[in-house]
Parts: C-alpha cells; sequence; structure tokens
C-alpha cells in the first residue's frame, strides 16, 4: 500500500553502492577521492616540524607576493581550513591548504572503491588503466580546475612540489592572488581593496557565486579565526570587526549573472547562497504507482519539525539524475562539494521521501550533500559547511525550528519504524562529520549550560584532536586513516578495554558493537545531549538505549560539556516502557477508509530510575498518501502525545502516559 513505511524506504545500500560506481564515469572533470592513506600509506608531504611553521609560511608567502596577510589566510580557511589533508586532492582536484586545482592528476590518482573490474585481492590495474584511457587532456579541463598549472607559471615551482609540500603550496596561492589583483589593477596593501582578487581566486564563472565565496572570506576576516589542523600546526587570524571589502570590484571581473530557475519555478532559499531549481518529477508511471514524492501543504496540514542531514554517497551528476527519476526516491535540496551550489528539488511544503521512515518523512525536510562519508577531506568542504549552515539557518526561522540536535538531526539519528527496519536505516553523514563547526556556522555553538549538578552533558569532542579508530572506510576490517571524528565511543565499563555497548536493535542475536566506520550501535555524536548516570574519575557514564554507556571524558581535554534541559523517567511503579519508532495517532482517531497503521515497540526498554533527554513533543499524527489522487489524501491526528527523546545514536518517541518529565538536576 502506498503511503505505508515499507514503500518509503531508504535508498538500498546496493543501489546506492551501484550509483557511486556508475558515477565513476560521469565525474570528468570532477574527481573523487578517498582519505589519505585508505589504498596504502598516507601521501608524503613535506614536513612541517614547528607547530607554528604553518603560520609562518603564510606570513613568508604574503611578503613575498605583496599580498595582505589576513587575506591569503582568509582565502585559505575558506578553501581548507587550513589543512593540507596529507595531499590528498578534493572532489574538484584541489590539493593543499590554498586548494590548488590539478584535476587530470586528481583524477589518476583517485582510488577505486567497488568497481566490477577491481581483483578482490586489491590489484584494481585493470580498472586504473581503463580510467587513464578515459582521462580528459589538459586541454579539455577547465582552466578553473588547472589553477595549480598557473601557479607553477607563476612561482616557478615543480607542480609535484605544489601538490605535496604545503609551504610551496601557500606560495602558489600567493601568488595567484597578486596576479589577480595586478590584472584589475590596484594597488593597495589594505585587505578591503582585495575583494576582487579573492572572488577571482574562487574560479566560478558566475558573479553570484564568486560573490558568495569573497563574502564568506570576508566573514572570516572580520571574526577572526584560530584553528589546531590536523597535522598539528597552530595557525590564527586576527578578528578585524571593522573590515568593509569593496564589493564593487566585482563588477570589473567579467562574469556572467546566473541563470533564473527553470520554468519560473520559486527558489526557497536565502538570498546569500547561490540556488538552481532541478525539479524531482511528481508523475504516475504505471500499475497505479506514482513518485517520487508527495504533494502536502506544510506546515498549515503538519509542521516541520526537523531538518534531516544527509550525504548522497554519489556525485553531483549522479544525485541529480537521481532525483528526475520518478520511480526514485527524492529530498528537497542537494548541496555540491566543490562550491556549496544548492539545488532545490521538492518545495518544503511537500513531503519527500529521503529519511527511510515515513513519520520523519512527513515532518522533516531533507538536505543531501554530494560526498562519501568515508571521505571527508575530499568531500566535506567549507564551501559545503557554509552554504548548508546558511540554507539551514534560514529554513529553521521560517518554520520556528531552535538550532539544536534535537532538531537539526542526521539521517543517522532517524529511527527504525519497527524491529525489522532497524539494520536497514542509514549511517550518513557519519563520524567525520564535524557537527561542531556546523553548527559554530549556525550561530549556536555548543557551550556549556549548567555545571556538574545540571543533570545532562552535550557531547563535544576536540574534532581534529579526537581522532578513535574507525574500520571498513574501504575494505572490511581494514582501518581507516586516522582522522578527526564528531563521535565519542561507548564501553560498558569506564575503561577502553571493556567490551563496547550492544545494540539490540542492530544485532538481536546479542552480539557486540564494533569499530566499524558505518556502525552506529556504540556511539555518541557531537551535539547530542544525554542524562548522566555516574562521573567515575576521567569518565562520565550516560543511559543510552536502556543500559549504562561510557565514555572517556578526561578534564584536562574533555569530551563533553555540562549542560540541563528536560528529561523523561518511567513512571512510577513502572519496570520499564517500550521506545517507538514514529508517533502514530490510537487507534481511534482513524476515519473511515483510512488503515490503522501499527506503532510497533521497537526492542529497547527503558528501565525504571533511568532518564533520557526530551526534544520534541507531539501530538500522534499518520499523513496517509496512498495514491496519486490527492483527493484521498488525509491527515489524521490523535489524542495520544508523545516525547521524542535520544534514546540511542538515534532518537526515538515515547507515549507521554508511560513518563514522567522533569527537570535534569532534580
Amino acid at each position: 500500500m502506498r503511503g505505508s513505511d515499507e514503500k518509503r524506504t531508504p535508498r538500498s545500500r546496493a543501489r546506492r553502492a551501484a550509483t557511486a560506481v556508475a558515477a565513476a564515469a560521469l565525474l570528468l572533470p570532477l574527481v573523487s577521492a578517498a582519505p589519505s592513506g585508505t589504498a596504502g600509506q598516507p601521501r608524503a608531504t613535506a614536513a612541517l616540524p614547528a607547530a607554528d611553521a604553518l603560520q609562518q609560511a603564510f606570513a613568508d608567502a604574503a611578503a613575498r607576493y605583496g599580498v595582505p596577510q589576513s587575506v591569503l589566510l582568509g582565502v585559505a580557511y575558506m578553501e581548507s581550513r587550513w589543512d593540507g589533508h596529507d595531499g590528498a586532492p578534493s572532489v574538484s582536484g584541489g590539493y593543499g591548504p590554498m586548494h590548488l586545482t590539478d584535476a587530470r592528476t586528481a583524477l589518476a590518482e583517485r582510488p577505486h572503491h567497488g568497481d566490477g573490474d577491481e581483483d578482490p585481492r586489491g590489484d584494481d590495474s585493470r580498472a586504473r588503466k581503463r580510467v587513464r584511457a578515459q582521462l580528459p587532456t589538459a586541454t579539455e579541463v577547465p582552466a578553473r580546475l588547472r589553477t595549480l598549472e598557473r601557479a607553477a607559471r607563476l612561482t616557478g615551482l615543480p607542480a609535484e612540489r605544489l601538490r605535496r609540500d604545503a609551504a610551496a603550496n601557500i606560495r602558489g596561492g600567493a601568488a595567484l592572488l597578486a596576479d589577480a589583483q595586478r590584472r584589475l589593477g590596484v594597488r593597495s596593501a589594505d585587505p578591503a581593496r582585495w575583494y576582487g582578487a579573492v572572488a577571482r581566486y574562487s574560479g566560478a564563472d558566475d558573479a553570484r557565486t564568486a560573490a558568495g565565496f569573497a563574502d564568506d572570506v570576508y566573514d572570516v576576516l572580520r571574526r577572526g579565526q584560530s584553528r589546531t589542523t590536523g597535522s598539528g600546526q597552530r595557525v590564527t587570524l586576527g578578528a578585524a570587526p571593522g573590515l568593509a571589502a569593496d564589493r564593487a570590484q566585482l563588477g570589473r571581473l567579467g562574469l556572467r549573472s546566473a541563470a533564473a530557475p527553470a520554468g519560473g519555478s520559486r527558489l526557497e532559499c536565502p538570498r546569500t547562497v547561490s540556488c538552481v531549481s532541478v525539479p524531482a518529477p511528481y508523475e504516475e508511471f504505471g500499475d497505479g504507482d506514482y513518485g517520487n514524492h508527495d504533494k502536502a501543504d506544510r506546515p498549515r496540514d503538519q509542521r516541520i519539525d526537523a531538518i534531516v542531514i544527509h550525504d548522497t554517497e554519489g556525485s553531483w551528476e549522479t544525485t541529480l539524475k537521481l532525483i528526475k527519476d520518478p520511480t526514485y526516491v527524492s529530498w528537497h535540496y542537494t548541496i555540491r562539494s566543490a562550491d556549496g551550489l544548492i539545488a532545490q528539488h521538492v518545495p518544503t511544503k511537500d513531503v519527500a521521501w529521503h529519511a527511510g521512515n515515513w513519520y520523519v518523512n512527513a515532518h522533516s525536510v531533507g538536505i543531501e550533500h554530494e560526498g562519501f562519508l568515508a571521505a571527508p577531506d575530499a568531500w566535506y568542504t567549507e564551501a559545503m559547511y557554509r552554504a548548508s549552515a546558511r540554507l539551514v539557518r534560514y529554513l529553521a526561522h521560517r518554520y520556528d525550528l531552535p538550532l539544536d540536535r534535537q532538531h537539526i538531526i542526521g539521517h543517522d539519528n532517524v529511527p527504525g519504524t519497527t524491529p525489522a527496519t532497524i539494520k536497514g536505516m542509514h549511517t550518513d553523514p557519519g563520524p567525520y562529520w564535524d557537527w561542531a563547526h556546523y553548527f559554530r556556522l549556525l550561530g549556536q555553538p555548543f557551550v556549556p549550560t549548567a555545571g556538574p549538578g545540571g543533570g545532562l552533558v552535550t557531547v563535544r569532542p576536540d574534532y581534529d584532536r579526537h581522532r578513535p579508530v574507525y574500520t571498513d572506510c574501504v575494505k572490511p576490517g581494514q582501518p581507516c586513516a586516522p582522522h578527526g571524528s564528531t563521535a565519542v565511543r561507548l564501553y560498558t565499563e569506564p575503561s577502553e578495554s571493556a567490551p563496547l555497548v550492544k545494540d539490540i536493535g542492530l544485532r538481536p542475536d546479542g552480539s557486540p558493537s564494533t569499530t566499524g566506520v558505518n556502525d552506529t550501535g556504540a556511539r555518541a555524536t557531537t551535539g547530542q545531549r544525554y542524562a548522566v548516570a555516574e562521573r567515575r574519575g576521567e569518565w562520565t557514564a550516560i543511559w543510552y538505549l536502556g543500559q549504562k554507556a561510557w565514555f572517556h571524558n578526561p578534564a584536562e581535554r574533555p569530551t563533553a560539556v555540562d549542560a540541563k534541559g528536560l528529561v523523561i523517567t518511567p513512571k512510577a511503579g513502572r519496570a520499564d516502557i517500550p521506545v517507538y519508532g514514529r508517533a502514530y495517532p490510537e487507534q481511534a482517531a482513524y476515519p473511515a477508509g483510512v488503515p490503522v497503521q501499527a506503532v510497533t515497540p521497537l526492542p529497547y526498554k527503558l528501565l525504571s530510575g533511568q532518564r533520557y533527554t526530551v526534544g520534541n513533543r507531539v501530538h500522534g499524527e499518520y499523513f496517509y498518501a496512498p495514491t496519486y489522487d490527492l483527493s484521498r489524501h488525509a491527515v489524521v491526528r490523535g489524542k495520544d502525545v508523545y516525547y521524542e527523546i535520544q534514546v540511542g545514536h538515534r532518537v526515538g518517541y515515547v507515549r507521554a502516559a508511560d513518563v514522567d518529565v522533569r527537570p535534569s538536576g532534580k
């Protein structure tokens, strides 16, 4: 029956894997890359022995080419957050802190994942030969994807050194900025007068995208930044709050205006982003079936109470092909990795099929981000983070959503609807999505809201320094390259030698959780709030899936901050209470002609005395949309009230009649 959760399932892993393979032939001139070291040893880069060597490299390059040091630092922050990623290229073929682009080389180096020609023993020589035969010539690659070549001419440095040596890479970026400024005919040491050169550095061929990049750089200059990179380099950019850029320079770059949306579509995007319309089809395709979303009238008929963050596990081109397929699923927006371009597919008033949970679909907006969760350095770019944050701020304001992790969730936080669906739920955007940075961009950083007596903790490890071991990024059992992570690992006792906590929904046989990059069974992620169960030395225990779960939380390097809020606990006299994956109405609420939807408990029990943090308070509701014929659609509202809670890594729902709600500190 259309309209059931079984028909609104997430994209199957098999199909997503197949589309990722198909993307390999479609990515020219764009490229993909696994994290450094995933196909062997990490790529070698020139050593930067002192912790301030990178800062000095920026100072030296700025002086050499007459570029204001703050401008050079600001551009590099926008391009890479000052990381070289061990020489691994980004999705658009960019290398090093300055993201110097060399798409042809990047494509030739790209590891192959799941290619049908790969030898199962790891010999992918046939696949590599085929890809090399498809490589574009140098003249076929657009100039914006060949900035490393230009930097080599301007500096006289070999291309290989510009790719691998961070200091040389910074010199190359400074030379490009100086050349752009010279072409504008502007001679000035004032950072305000470098706006045109910064916009040119973006490589965009339209004015709106170039201006968006430059505006972001100047926002960084005004606010300042300080960061320890993944390689341990300390870099600081002092704030210049009064800096006013000379935006009039943009008109001298000769860039085209962005095209109007196709068909006069009304885009739902903030004015500060580059946004296009790529509509998803709403049409029948035989046998009474239709796709790929449902018409609705939100928020008039149903409240929007969540924004779901996804990644595509595929390229931009493949993703746009899929969204146009009425037999496939849908989502509201896709954000491109290389430059943060946003494509809107489904009006936010309509219900897209993105979360694998029909209740969540009916009450959320889905945003896909181009990329692969196991390759964050290549795909999770600053441009993407910033465009996404602007879009989420816009949507949150429009629909009156708090900017917190109870309302801005990952696809990996969406619950299964029944015990049988838990294993198939998706795990994106994964443990490498930087939620702390994302929420700083949203203007809501995760800070302490209470002392130790507050009763809650907000998970917040230091992303760059926190590097738990993950496996399975490329091959089963193989360790992933060391990388900063947004998640802490949970143990049955306060010791890293203790077993990981179990998720009986993922593993009904009782087998333990693993360190797999897609295993969410023993994981708590940045921004999620949990009730404190116990503290012991450097360890903190939280209530998690009906059990105590311990994570390392030393005072000198904390992985969580104290918080307060509301919690639920089972009503007095109840030994345990059930948890649900959806908040559907009671049977009496359904009118004739609308089939009653079962509210099946998940396999988790919340025991007497345990506490869990409260998110949304909602009335039971079901959106009945069985056919293409809108006259048969209905919204069923019940009297049952539910609380959304942080039950484990994913959220869940409990009936208000089963619980008491109280402040966390009592």
